[in-house]
């Protein structure tokens, strides 16, 4: 004997699914992939090249100034390196011009943030740590002289200190008395998007 479902049940069922129905249409035809998502899209005014998403161009790395270990157009802490978008993109840009790029012409120039460093060695820094950093050196070199006294009275903190110091100093952590950075260049984070 088969079982029978009360008919109150089915026409729910029923209901729910010509909902599901209609709302499976609805998304599909304006949803990011629909027809009218795409209609709107072609509509739309072209783009400024500085608002391309990532991957859809690629900055060149800053030249670095060997001396400062800054890029070399470095002003107000900022310096702008040349981004190209990638072939077949149409955006407008820095000119305000609307132009269809084939990769090799740049689109916008893109800030990229300065360290600012101001002279002293992280070679010097490193090894001042390392070997004389019981005694304070490297805090005398790096423009602490209290800190430096104290560590040499201590015994660099009975070699705690030291130890912190040299990890904190070697993974450039630490930054002179003025907050500026040691001079060293390390590999600069890619600019390529």
């Amino acid at each position: 004997m088969a079982a029978t479902w009360p008919s109150g049940l089915v026409a729910t069922e029923a209901v729910a699914a010509q909902l599901l129905g209609v709302l499976w249409f609805v998304s599909v035809t304006t949803g990011p992939w629909g027809a009218a998502a795409i209609a709107a899209a072609s509509s739309e005014e072209t783009i400024k090249c500085e608002d391309l998403k990532l991957g859809q161009y690629i900055c060149k790395d800053p030249k670095i100034n060997d001396a400062t270990q800054e890029p070399v157009n470095c002003t107000n802490y900022t310096a702008h390196v040349p981004c190209f978008p990638a072939p077949n993109i149409t955006c407008k840009d820095f000119g305000g011009n609307e132009t269809h790029f084939t990769g090799n012409e740049v689109g916008f120039l893109k800030p990229v943030s300065c360290r600012n460093v101001n002279g002293y060695s992280y070679k010097v820094a490193v090894a001042l740590s390392l070997f004389l950093g019981w005694l304070g050196a490297d805090r005398f070199y790096l423009g602490y002289p209290a800190l430096g006294l104290l560590k040499f009275c201590t015994v660099g903190f009975c070699g705690i200190g030291s130890l912190i110091d040299f990890i904190l100093i070697s993974m450039q952590f630490w930054k002179d008395c003025q907050s500026y950075y040691l001079t060293f260049h390390r590999d600069w984070p890619s600019q390529s998007h």
